[in-house]
């Protein structure tokens, strides 16, 4: 088999230190800070006329207090499904808190045919303010549609690039249940042919692997 020269950008996401440290981490930055509260309607009056304060609504418990094991989230058939010749135990990125913030990743070369996935758990402080974060995400990549049966809420984008003639094509996940924020990210090319997989391709398989990933979540709620 001959050997191809890798474009430049795909050379860099082979090195599994830079591609981990940098690119892992591009869709699953820190949750961003709350936002302002805003102006509270004023109380309801009372059948005499009288103003009465509205009670405050309890705060509801935080369904997840950590991240679950990014790496044995998603079945090991899976992996080797959608990763062609990467080893299943995956590598997880380090965290500055493991406890809210864990991701794993999956890359291999099999052939001519290159592919990569990440997959990310975040935890936020409150439901609201994941709501606010996923809102945000979503916002921000456009042209995608929403996965009904997937958490709360769940959001499907898929984009192609191309660089020097090499076509990558790259599917996106996000899926918000409760104060967590799940992301996939699943992306392929081909150096001989210099052509993407499919959409429908990447688009199946990174949803297959959020639903796995949000099992996963639930299972060790606590």
């Amino acid at each position: 088999m001959r050997s191809l020269p890798l474009p430049l950008a795909l050379t860099a996401r082979l090195s599994p230190v830079a591609v981990l440290a940098c690119a892992g981490w591009a869709l699953t930055s820190g949750p961003a800070a709350p936002a302002a509260v805003g102006h509270r309607p004023a109380g309801q009056k009372t059948s005499a006329g009288s103003p009465s304060s509205a009670p405050s609504p309890t705060a509801a418990p935080k369904a997840y207090t950590t991240a679950p094991v990014p790496c044995t989230s998603v079945p090991a058939a899976t992996i080797t499904a959608l990763v062609p010749g990467a080893k299943t135990a995956g590598k997880e990125i380090p965290s500055t808190d493991t406890k809210l913030r864990r991701t794993c990743s999956w890359n291999a070369l099999k052939g001519y045919d290159y592919r990569w996935l990440d997959v990310s758990f975040e935890i936020s402080a409150s439901g609201q303010e994941a709501k606010q974060e996923y809102e945000q995400r979503v916002g921000e990549k456009s042209g995608g549609g929403a996965v009904p049966g997937v958490g709360d809420a769940a959001y499907s984008v898929v984009n192609l690039t191309t660089e020097d003639k090499q076509q990558t094509r790259e599917g996106v996940v996000m899926v918000r249940t409760a104060n967590a924020l799940v992301v996939v990210t699943y992306s392929g090319s081909n150096f001989e042919t210099k052509k993407a997989p499919s959409t429908d391709e990447i688009n199946k398989g990174a949803i297959k692997v959020a639903r796995a990933a949000v099992g996963a979540l639930e299972a060790g709620r606590g």
